[in-house]
């Protein structure tokens, strides 16, 4: 899989959307990536910066392009160079979970997947004021592939 394969799945009280990309480093480069809260912006074009640090329990403030909103997750089921999780919100009304995993393939490579699920009461309301979540997605793990791959060829 060289390129990002996005889906989305959605009904009245809730949406999924997934990116899944292989990508040619190991899972210890991906996850200092995806675990250095200050240096996000210089490789991710979907977040223009962090406040906190990326770990079990820790509250992050997230500012992405485009917009003055703030995201607010917390992060948890920290599970390291493997998985964790971003939440945020009150399930039934409204909660929004966004999931890592990296899982190795054979030739040593990583399978990076982030699934973000939408869901609650107020879902139904709201969700003709979400964006197109394919070119963010898109964006994110191409963005990840990148630097992961570039840092990877530097230390070897």
């Amino acid at each position: 899989m060289k390129e990002a394969k996005f889906t989305q799945i959605e009904n009245t009280f809730s949406m999924v959307c997934r990116v899944e990309i292989n990508i040619h480093a190991n899972a210890d480069v991906i996850w200092t990536l995806l675990t250095d809260a200050k240096n996000f912006p210089r490789w991710n074009s979907t977040i223009s910066g962090i406040d906190g640090q990326i770990r079990e329990g820790e509250r992050l403030r997230i500012h992405v392009p485009g917009t003055n909103r703030t995201f607010k997750p917390r992060v948890l089921d920290v599970v390291a160079n493997n998985s964790m999780t971003w939440s945020d919100g009150f399930a039934p009304i409204f909660k929004g979970s966004r999931t890592f995993v990296l899982s190795p393939w054979d030739d040593g490579s990583i399978n990076f997947i982030m699934e973000e699920h939408f869901r609650g009461l107020i879902f139904g309301m709201v969700k003709g004021m979400l964006p197109d979540f394919r070119p963010i997605f898109e964006s994110y793990a191409g963005d990840l592939k990148r630097e992961a791959e570039r840092v990877y060829v530097m230390r070897t």
